[in-house]
């Protein structure tokens, strides 16, 4: 029960790996915030107990975002522990391809709505000098993913985000990390062609996709008061595709 009485706010966690997170931090004694724009999200987030509570609201707007920052806060009377996991990959197309549409909508869930994110997160948790932010990037923020360029891009900014704000809190008790996985096994394989998953999966060495239970496993030690000297890092969770 590591994170008894603390409070969690995860986004995109009405399935995947957001919702893989939320049930390990509710499973280890936090209250979650489950904050998904799908209004399902009320519905599993009772299914986790007591302890969870479903925030509907759309990531890349301000307005929504600082309600929902704000409402898990008052809920909790208190936010410990925030993780950005809301992303979609968009179509998988090369870029002559791509309408400004396809361009715009993945910069905004992406990476527009991590910024939200953390700006109100960090203004609750400034005056307490005390808490933990992971932001959910990928493997292709680091490498490129050919078919891929919006999602490549905005993971490339959620790590670049992520450096410089750990930098701006490092010395006020909050640390920040990013997660760059390679290929999870989630819904949104979906997004993608099967030309695109296959030659993704082929450049894993252990020749599989991962689970969001290994993703939710690193990021439960990350949010912990374990981790106390590493901020501003990316934690690959590749199978070996990404060893730097």
């Amino acid at each position: 029960m590591r994170f008894d009485g603390k409070t969690a706010l995860v986004t995109g966690a009405a399935r995947g790996i957001g919702l893989a997170i939320a049930e390990r931090f509710a499973a280890e004694g936090a209250r979650v915030a489950l904050l998904d724009r799908d209004a399902e999200v009320e519905a599993i987030a009772k299914r986790l107990g007591p302890r969870a509570r479903g925030l509907v609201a759309d990531v890349t707007r301000t307005a929504d975002v600082d309600r929902a920052v704000a409402m898990a806060h008052q809920w909790g009377d208190r936010l410990d522990i925030v993780v950005n996991n809301a992303g979609i990959t968009g179509r998988s197309y090369p870029i002559w391809e791509l309408s400004d549409e396809d361009w715009q909508q993945v910069i905004a869930v992406d990476l527009t709505s991590v910024f939200l994110v953390c700006r109100a997160a960090v203004r609750l948790m400034l005056p307490s000098r005390a808490g933990r932010i992971v932001n959910i990037a990928s493997i292709a923020g680091k490498e490129g993913n050919p078919t891929l360029v919006p999602y490549s891009t905005a993971k490339a900014g959620v790590i670049g985000l992520t450096k410089a704000l750990a930098k701006e809190v490092a010395t006020q008790g909050i640390l920040v990390h990013a997660v760059a996985p390679a290929v999870i096994g989630t819904e949104l394989l979906q997004q993608m062609t099967k030309e695109t998953v296959d030659m993704l999966v082929a450049k894993i060495p252990m020749g599989r996709v991962g689970t969001p239970a290994e993703v939710a496993a690193l990021v439960g030690w990350l949010a912990s008061d374990e981790c106390t000297f590493t901020t501003g890092a990316v934690h690959d969770l590749s199978g070996g595709r990404a060893t730097y």
